[in-house]
């Protein structure tokens, strides 16, 4: 009998004490109500939620957040982003504002694409629906009309609520930011302005996929605007084409699309087959790469690149 007692008794205690643990670590950590700004960072796991609530001193067990989300199946309903938290929550309440989403959200730009296409990464990052994203997109488009290539591609955090102004101007800074003063020497001494190193900038982001590619082709594209050869760059012209074939079909439109040998006759000062020299301005929105390859260009003895059916590049004399 006394055999039978002893496994009775320790799962007893066993539960009275998980049960205690549990009403002890779900409370708040103080009485202090003033909220605080918590970020999820994008991949955040339950894991490194509930270590950076607990360093934060906003929940008392990493551990029990851990086991609260992932049994309720809540853990894969927290959206990274930006959250108004305070010490004076419970661990329920802290999680059912997880629940109700982020009061700012992450929106990941990639090098390379249109300001067009940008708006559209917003509208749909910020979770703008109806009239609310077809007024952002008017507003971003007028905001930036002669900012394309200074709208630098990075990963941002906003308020869902934020304008399209306010994200216009917030990615012109850091562009801004991005260009040191080194940098802006170096432009300064190579006989071309700013807008002509963005636009060559922009040119190299689309023509080429790496770092190592990005130095080499500028150089090429160097040597064919001193011997007024043209560029020959595909993108220029998928951007003319696009500025015609989108102009009244911004959503969904494809941007970037494959070219004919009829396009080639396309009369447009973006069309670098057909004219030499620089085309207007900015085809894209280049990263820092790019920039700086536009700046700091690798002499060679080539004069044309392709790329191959598989995407790498090939380099040659004639």
């Amino acid at each position: 009998m006394k055999r039978l007692l002893i496994p009775i008794v320790l799962a007893i205690f066993f539960v009275l004490g998980a049960n205690f643990w549990w009403s002890q670590n779900i409370k708040p950590v103080s009485n202090d109500a003033s909220v605080v700004r918590f970020v999820i960072p994008k991949g955040y796991s339950a894991s490194q939620i509930g270590n950076k609530l607990a360093s934060q001193g906003l929940i008392k067990s990493s551990l029990a957040f851990r086991f609260y989300v992932q049994v309720t199946g809540k853990a894969k309903k927290i959206q990274a982003g930006e959250y108004r938290l305070s010490s004076s929550f419970s661990l329920l309440k802290i999680s059912e504002q997880f629940l109700k989403g982020p009061v700012e959200l992450w929106v990941t730009i990639p090098e390379g694409l249109r300001r067009e296409e940008i708006a559209e990464r917003f509208i749909k990052g910020l979770e703008k629906e109806g009239s609310e994203a077809i007024d952002f997109r008017q507003e971003f488009l007028t905001e930036s009309v002669d900012k394309e290539g200074f709208l630098f591609p990075d990963t941002y955090l906003f308020p869902k609520t934020a304008s399209a102004s306010a994200v216009v101007n917030k990615l012109f800074i850091t562009f801004n930011q991005k260009i040191d003063d080194q940098m802006q020497k170096d432009i300064n001494k190579s006989g071309y302005t700013l807008s002509q190193i963005m636009t060559l900038a922009s040119i190299i982001e689309r023509e080429t996929k790496t770092t190592e590619e990005r130095p080499i082709v500028s150089g090429i594209f160097y040597k064919r605007l001193e011997a007024s050869w043209p560029l020959q760059a595909d993108a220029t012209l998928q951007y003319a084409i696009a500025n015609e074939n989108c102009n009244l079909k911004i959503e969904n439109c494809s941007w970037w699309m494959q070219l004919t040998k009829k396009d080639l006759e396309i009369n447009s000062r973006y069309n670098t087959y057909k004219f030499t020299g620089l085309p207007p301005g900015p085809i894209a929105n280049p990263g820092l790469s790019s920039i700086k390859a536009a700046i700091y260009p690798q002499e060679s003895s080539y004069w044309f690149y392709l790329h191959d059916p598989q995407g790498k590049i090939h380099y040659a004399r004639t």
